[in-house]
């Protein structure tokens, strides 16, 4: 139970099937365990209805219940990380053929039956078909897509049973037009290729990690799992270790569909591996480069908006002059400047001194205001003589946000 920097983490397949896997990984931390089972669940991209068109239902349910229910199918999605582009990646005004896919249904019952509704009746409109409105010129990610590709999983297959969307009787119709778009979990559900996915460690509860309520026999009233024969039971006279980890996870992977599960494992891997990589990579960034801007550790040593550096520069409350700081130099909002200071916010300014925004003094100008040729420092934020806006790169006045 006492994890073991040193060796590798490694993982033991126990059952694969078509729908799911069960597998064994040992030597890793809880948190890069739960990690990468949220990650299985939420951050792989798979493709689902994102917009329906309603022309026309006769049915019993309304457009938005359909609309909803048709959403929740899953659709074949394999290798779509390279086959299809993101809407916001595409240069398209709405849909095409590199980052949509059009499905169409068309059904009507004509006998005195009642007649159900499924996935199997949904049909992809390939490219050139007449629902496609804008006419681009074909990507590579059309060329790695299978075969069925954005067809609803288990159409065409005796052994998988479709998904009914609604029933209808005769003299009902449904007809409409679906585009499904590629998208991941954290923005809908509908993008999961997983229906479940959980992990379970310490079968034993040597750790002491869940509190059991029981009445008389606590063996008895909880039974263990099938994964109690991976791990030897604690002795009853065992002592407690605080120091003990648990470093053996027992994972069961249950997809919808969309996604084999042996693609989700190793998509997963990839895509946590991704995320870790871009971590250190941040924190591993130059000091100077805080946030992506270079040199953002020296934002509190420039001057201020609306300083010509002729006088120190301050920040909240410190002597240079920032917000409610006392001194001698260029003042800021409240400030209490001496006899040759600036004024700002309800400040008094002399004749020698620079007013604070639409202060109306010769000095340096705040915003809106016009200075006079007299100004003290030119000390100017928004003037279009002196000191100008914010990004001017006046070799004058120092003011703005990219001096």
């Amino acid at each position: 139970m006492q994890a073991n920097d040193v060796l590798e983490p490694t993982v033991r397949i126990r059952d694969l099937k078509k729908d799911r896997v069960n597998f064994v990984l040992e030597n890793v931390d809880l948190a890069f365990a739960n990690s990468f089972r949220r990650v299985m669940m939420a951050d792989i991209p798979t493709v689902a209805i994102d917009m329906v068109e309603v022309e026309t239902n006769t049915s019993v349910l309304p457009d938005e219940f359909i609309a909803h229910r048709l959403g929740m199918i899953p659709l074949v999605s394999n290798n779509c990380d390279e086959a299809m582009r993101y809407s916001r990646d595409c240069t398209c005004l709405s849909s095409c053929q590199n980052c949509s896919i059009e499905l169409s249904l068309n059904v009507a019952c004509s006998e005195s039956r009642t007649m159900d509704i499924t996935s199997d009746h949904l049909e992809v409109i390939l490219h050139g078909g007449h629902g496609w409105k804008e006419d681009v010129e074909d990507g590579e990610e059309m060329s790695k897509r299978v075969p069925n590709f954005g067809h609803p999983v288990g159409k065409g297959d005796p052994d998988v049973p479709p998904v009914l969307i609604c029933k209808i009787r005769k003299g009902q119709e449904l007809r409409l037009r679906c585009i499904a778009k590629k998208g991941i979990a954290k923005e809908h559900a509908k993008w999961s290729p997983c229906s479940a996915v959980s992990f379970e460690y310490d079968p034993h509860n040597r750790l002491r990690h869940t509190t059991y309520w029981y009445e008389t026999d606590i063996k008895a009233e909880w039974p263990l799992s099938s994964n109690k024969t991976e791990e030897e039971p604690p002795r009853d006279d065992e002592p407690f270790d605080y120091n003990a980890k648990p470093q053996k996870f027992y994972f069961e992977v249950e997809t919808d569909g969309s996604l084999g599960p042996q693609e989700v494992v190793q998509k997963g891997l990839a895509e946590l591996q991704t995320k870790l990589a871009n971590l250190i990579l941040g924190l591993k960034s130059q000091p100077g480069d805080l946030d992506g801007f270079p040199g953002a550790d020296q934002v509190g040593q420039q001057q201020p908006n609306g300083t010509n550096g002729a006088a120190p520069s301050g920040g909240w409350g410190g002597g240079g002059g920032g917000w409610g700081g006392a001194s001698a130099s260029p003042g800021a909002w409240g400030g209490a400047t001496g006899a040759p200071a600036t004024g700002a916010w309800s400040a008094s300014p002399g004749s020698n001194t620079a007013g604070g925004w639409g202060a109306p003094t010769p000095g340096a100008a705040g915003w809106g205001t016009s200075p006079g040729a007299g100004s003290a420092g030119g000390a100017a934020a928004w003037s279009p003589q002196q000191g100008g806006s914010w990004g001017n790169t006046s070799p004058s006045h120092a003011s703005g946000w990219n001096v």
